[in-house]
């Protein structure tokens, strides 16, 4: 097969899980304004308002080459009929059960979402000989690390919330599919990621929802947080530049002294990070300049499952992909800020 060959052709449908969230309706309608047909998946469930999700798929059903399935990833039937019937050579698979404190109220949600939704997924690409997954994972998989920036090198064995404990397992789970059925696997890393259409639960939408009701804002471990705040069209960007680009082995890979983030098999991990970790309480001054208003702020210890800092290395997906995350925060916040105010007017 030639290089050629390998690449996707912009006929080839793609599918996107989860395609009514946050980062799925932005990959989503990025695929189809560069002309590819996507087929949706997303279950619609109610972990937070789904008329958010219904207006994010009304943008995305104004293109002819989309279209929609409600379907629980969970649902092996289903899911077994859905690759059969459409022999996807493209998956981007965004579905989960996402939050780190919800994991600690509803943890089967995880079990059947991100474990066994996972597997039917992987199931369904090996059936159909998929051609690349990517699949999402997070930066909860480096738990208890203390050294900043994360890399993709790092050991990712002390996970400190089931949350990311199954994104761990996920990158397992195609490490073994890619191994015994050479299913071509890249697993994105997500930090924090923001910007319009958002989730109502992250910290850039509460916090500029609490300043503009005038109500407090919840700073956990006192204000003295930091995160890697990652803009979403840099993300989108990342997202579609991978799928270009399957997972192949690694020539250099040795057991003696195996590098976590690559394989003999077709299978590699990314950071998908702004590299440029930001105090929360600087965050909140840039919503409040953003805004006009000041916030109240409410000091809380740290909660179960949180880590106080992260910051990604991005170097491996540079390489790769010939682009890294840069929007500055300050520039991405006042996007945020500006869309909020016209969706909640």
């Amino acid at each position: 097969m030639t290089l050629t060959e390998d690449l996707p052709s912009r006929r080839d449908p793609v599918l996107v899980t989860g395609a009514a969230g946050f980062i799925g309706y932005h990959v989503a309608r990025r695929l189809l304004d560069q002309g590819r047909a996507v087929i949706a998946l997303d279950n619609l469930n109610g972990y937070y308002d789904p008329v958010l999700k219904g207006l994010r798929l009304a943008q995305l059903e104004s293109y002819p080459a989309f279209r929609f399935e409600q379907c629980d990833i969970a649902d092996r039937a289903r899911m077994g009929a859905l690759f059969s019937r459409h022999r996807f050579p493209y998956v981007v698979h965004l579905a989960a059960q996402a939050g780190v404190r919800h994991s600690l109220n509803d943890p089967y949600a995880y079990a059947d979402a991100n474990l066994a939704g996972f597997l039917n997924v992987l199931e369904g690409c090996r059936q159909t000989d998929c051609r690349h997954l990517v699949y999402a994972s997070s930066s909860s998989v480096y738990g208890g690390n203390s050294k900043t920036p994360f890399r993709t090198t790092d050991n990712v064995d002390h996970p400190l919330s089931l949350y990311g404990a199954t994104k761990k397992a996920n990158e397992l789970m195609a490490h073994a599919y890619a191994h015994l059925f050479n299913l071509p696997a890249s697993g994105l890393r997500f930090f924090t990621v923001y910007g319009p259409w958002g989730r109502p639960d992250m910290a850039v939408w509460l916090f500029t929802e609490a300043i503009a009701r005038g109500t407090p804002i919840r700073l956990f471990n006192h204000g003295r947080m930091k995160r890697d705040f990652t803009y979403i069209d840099d993300v989108t960007e990342a997202v579609v530049r991978v799928i270009d680009h399957p997972a192949t082995p690694d020539p250099e890979w040795s057991a003696a002294a195996p590098n976590p983030a690559t394989s003999l098999a077709p299978w590699r991990v990314y950071n998908i990070g702004n590299h440029t970790a930001v105090e929360v309480t600087d965050l909140v001054s840039l919503i409040e300049g953003a805004t006009g208003r000041t916030a109240i702020r409410e000091l809380l210890p740290m909660q179960p499952g949180d880590v106080p800092d992260t910051c990604a290395d991005v170097a491996d997906l540079k390489a790769a992909v010939g682009f890294a995350p840069a929007t500055p925060i300050a520039e991405g916040v006042k996007r945020f800020v500006t869309w909020y105010q016209g969706y909640v007017a």
